[in-house]
Order: C-alpha cells, then sequence, then structure tokens
C-alpha cells in the first residue's frame, strides 16, 4: 500500500460521507437504522466485543484516555474509539495508544464500496462499525466508545457495555440536542441500558436527578462519582481533571466488580503516564517551554470558562490565539475572555469554520484588544513575533485549530 492509496481511500470516504466536524447539522443523521444495517453488513462486530461507553459533553476524551492507559498498565489489550481526530484519521481507532493499521483502513474502505445502496450513512456511522470490526479483528479484551454527538440517537448506542458514564452536561450543540440543559441531559442519559450500571460525574443537581430517573427506569445501578474521595494526579495537565480523574475511578470500580483485577498501583501509573501510553493530545497541553505555548481544545462555553479561569491565574500576559464555528454561541464566550490579553482571531479550516470578520462588532463591544487573520499560521507567527519574555501564547477556540495548529508546527 502507498501512502497515495490510503490518502486517496479516505478522500473518498470523505467525499461519499456526510461528516458533521466539517459540514455541521446537515451531516448529523440521528437515530440507529444505518448502523444497524451496517453492523449487519459486517456480521455485527459490537456484539463479540466486552466495551465501556462513555458520553457527556466535556471530558470524553480525557476520561477514555485515562481509563486506556490504566487498563494496559494492568496487562489488558484495549480499543479506545474517540473523535475527532487532530491529525491522522487514524487517531480516531487505537489500540493500546497505537493508531488503527492503515492497511486495514484501505480495505475496509474498499468493503464500504460494496454496500447496497439503501444504507446512506454519514461518515461517523461508517468509521464507528470501523471501530467495532477492527477491535473484533484484533481481538481487544476491552474497547472504551466514547460517544458522537448526544447519547440516544447516536450511533456508538447500537453497543450495550459494561458499564456507562456520563461525565457531565453542559449546553452545546443546542441546535440538534436541545436549548435546556433538562433536554441535554435527557439525550445524554439515552446511553442508559436495562440492568447496565451508570456513572454520573454531573454537579448539577437537576442534571443529576435526570440520569438518576433514567437509571431507575432502567432498573440500572447511579453512581455519583462526584462523591468520590481522591488525590491522584494525572500527567494530563488541567484543573478539570480532577473532575475527570473522579469518573475513572467510579469505572475502575465497576469493572473490578466484572472480574477486571486492576491493582492501586496500576491506576496511579496510569493516571500519570497517560500521554505515553495512549498518544493523547490537545488538553492543556505543553507545546513548548520557550516560548510557552499551551494547547487546548475546549471549545464551548462551559469548557472555555475552566480553560480561561486557568489562563488567568497564570500571572504573565497572554497572547491568545482563538478560531470557531458557525453554531458557536459567541457572544457567551466574549463574556467570559480573559481581558488582559492580546487577541488574533481566526477562521478554522473548514466548511463550519466562521470568519472573525462576522463578529467584529461583538469583539469592538468588549473592548477586545484583536487582530484578525485569514487563516491560522499568520496569526501564529504575528504572536510569536510580538511575544516578550515571560510571556504566554494560547491556541484553542476548536479542535479544528488545535489540530491544524500540531499538524503545522509540530517537529515530523
Amino acid at each position: 500500500m502507498t501512502n497515495q492509496e490510503y490518502d486517496n481511500a479516505v478522500a473518498w470516504l470523505f467525499e461519499q460521507a456526510p461528516n458533521y466536524q466539517i459540514d455541521g447539522k446537515k451531516a448529523y443523521k440521528p437515530g440507529l437504522e444505518n448502523i444497524t444495517k451496517l453492523c449487519e453488513f459486517f456480521g455485527n462486530p459490537q456484539q463479540n466485543l466486552k466495551m465501556v461507553h462513555i458520553g457527556g459533553t466535556n471530558g470524553k476524551g480525557s476520561t477514555s484516555n485515562m481509563l486506556s492507559s490504566i487498563l494496559q498498565e494492568a496487562g489488558y489489550k484495549t480499543g479506545l474509539y474517540n473523535s475527532p481526530h487532530l491529525i491522522d484519521f487514524t487517531e480516531r481507532i487505537k489500540i493500546d495508544g497505537q493508531n488503527c493499521d492503515r492497511e486495514f483502513v484501505l480495505d475496509f474502505i474498499q468493503k464500504l464500496k460494496h454496500l447496497s445502496a439503501d444504507i446512506q450513512p454519514s461518515f461517523f456511522e461508517f468509521t464507528t462499525v470501523m471501530a467495532f470490526e477492527y477491535f473484533r479483528l484484533r481481538n481487544v479484551d476491552i474497547a472504551l466508545i466514547e460517544v458522537g454527538l448526544g447519547g440516544r440517537l447516536d450511533s456508538t448506542n447500537i453497543i450495550t457495555p459494561l458499564v456507562s458514564a456520563i461525565t457531565n452536561v453542559a449546553l452545546d450543540h443546542q441546535d440538534i440536542l436541545g436549548e435546556t440543559l433538562e433536554e441535554i441531559a435527557r439525550e445524554k442519559a439515552g446511553i442508559i441500558k436495562p440492568g447496565i450500571p451508570v456513572i454520573s460525574g454531573s454537579n448539577d443537581e437537576e442534571v443529576k436527578r435526570i440520569i438518576e430517573e433514567k437509571a431507575k427506569e432502567n432498573a440500572s445501578d447511579f453512581i455519583d462519582a462526584t462523591l468520590m474521595e481522591s488525590d491522584l494526579k494525572s500527567d494530563l495537565n488541567g484543573s478539570y481533571q480532577r473532575h475527570n480523574i473522579k469518573v475513572v475511578l467510579a469505572l475502575i470500580n465497576e469493572l473490578q466488580t466484572s472480574g477486571y483485577e486492576i491493582s492501586a498501583e496500576q491506576i496511579e501509573r496510569g493516571l500519570l503516564n497517560v500521554q505515553k501510553n495512549t498518544n493523547f493530545a490537545g488538553r492543556w497541553m505543553e507545546f513548548s517551554s520557550d516560548p510557552f505555548i499551551i494547547c487546548d481544545t475546549a471549545h464551548n462555553q462551559a469548557g472555555l470558562e475552566v480553560v480561561f479561569s486557568q489562563l488567568e491565574s497564570i500571572p504573565v500576559h497572554k497572547h491568545i490565539i482563538l478560531g470557531f464555528v458557525q453554531e458557536k454561541k459567541i457572544d457567551q464566550i466574549m463574556a467570559i475572555l480573559p481581558r488582559d490579553a492580546t487577541y488574533y482571531f481566526t477562521k478554522p479550516n473548514v466548511n463550519r469554520g466562521r470568519d472573525p470578520r462576522d463578529y467584529e462588532d461583538l469583539l469592538k463591544k468588549f473592548k477586545i484588544n484583536y487582530k484578525i487573520f485569514d487563516s491560522l499560521q499568520p496569526a501564529y507567527l504575528s504572536a510569536k513575533q510580538n511575544i516578550k519574555k515571560d510571556e504566554m501564547i494560547f491556541v484553542g477556540g476548536s479542535n479544528f485549530i488545535v489540530g491544524e495548529f500540531l499538524e503545522k508546527n509540530l517537529e515530523k
């Protein structure tokens, strides 16, 4: 297989299937009809896997990667399905931290070309069944499956896991999931299955009530991870990881109940070696120390509030590079931006990317010190040129901004 053959196959996949990450709401296909037909076409590989299902608004990626690292330390061959990818498509499907084999991706895409015309899946449905088949063929001990969007109608909801978790619920994707926290919570709680324990990481009492109510309807144990006490730390930096660690520990407790042998030492070692074990990137990631550059993929109000709060705790002047997608409520984000900073706004390089000129009136209204750039790299080079000793650069606002930044600036 040549790199060109692989690139052509992945390009075909992007062209054939509508992709929410790139095209937004028009590409979203709710419901389980397509994924059911797809899984049947491939012999229902998901039925041969032991799985954990992880949903929530923020923290899904961090939680699933920390859990994977711990399971790997305990000697379990661990599959991990995350989205979106930052640089390469194969990041979405990993086993023991290693990206999915490109040869497998190429072969699988060739099989997709033989689907009957009545199956017209989305990009995410394609990749979901691809992950199931890869994990089945490689005979993983356990597969960690991250919800794509929402829960109840997400294509990953075809699985019957050992345990489910909902990390938290916040306002995001309101155009699809509902305008209120309660409506979104009900969509997220749709992953709860009869008799399958569910872990809640939410601090919101109403959200917690909705999840617990749904658990009772399904005769499922409800575990409140916020009640757990732990002083364990992770190599994933960011103050928000303390919350995610509690969800991970609750998941470990349930897996131990199911017969997985995981020691306290393996838990501690797993949490401290997440990046090494899983190659996870983009969460309060220190890109460089000179100049000091942090990247973070937080992209909704709740996630950005936590990240900006941590930024404000660093007593230096900041050069902040941001880009957003179309559906984000920019006025709410403007209200929480750190004030003592120089801003560089740009458009993410996807169809959903929003031109900063569209919200320039808000930048002026909030008296933001800003410049606008047509693309990311000129924004970054301008920030590097302007930064003084003992100042820092932050890159974020979107997975696409962080992904493009890493792709262009990581040493090859």
